[in-house]
């Protein structure tokens, strides 16, 4: 059974930073490509970042580039996501999922059950 945890959220202020993980079981993590997604209050589901099964290639939405950093450990079965540099418009349930290869679009074959990222005055 696939199963992916995602931890790390928050409610913080904007400029400040979190650092989401994600724990994978029930799949072959280490040949597969991941990805984050978010979904905002009242809105669809966005792709935020992808990220190669070896972790040699990345790709963040414009949105987010130069402030989110996605990351894997494949030793530890563990999908990261650093946040910095929070706005506003970055809150939302943040979801890490899995896909059928490389993909830079909010499809997804499995996703996890979210962890909320509040970025608020």
């Amino acid at each position: 059974e696939v199963q992916l945890v995602e931890s790390g959220g928050g409610l913080v202020q904007p400029g400040e930073s979190l650092r989401l993980s994600c724990a994978a079981s029930g799949f072959a993590f280490s040949e597969s490509a991941m990805k984050w997604v978010r979904q905002a209050p009242g809105k669809g589901l966005e792709w935020v970042s992808s990220i190669y099964s070896n972790g040699r290639m990345t790709s963040d939405a414009d949105s987010v580039k130069g402030r989110f950093t996605i990351s894997r450990d494949n030793t530890k079965n563990t999908l990261y996501l650093q946040l910095n540099a929070l706005k506003t418009e970055d809150t939302g349930t943040y979801y890490c999922a899995t896909s059928h290869g490389f993909d830079t679009t909010a499809k997804y074959t499995y996703r996890g059950q979210g962890t909320q990222v509040t970025v608020s005055v």
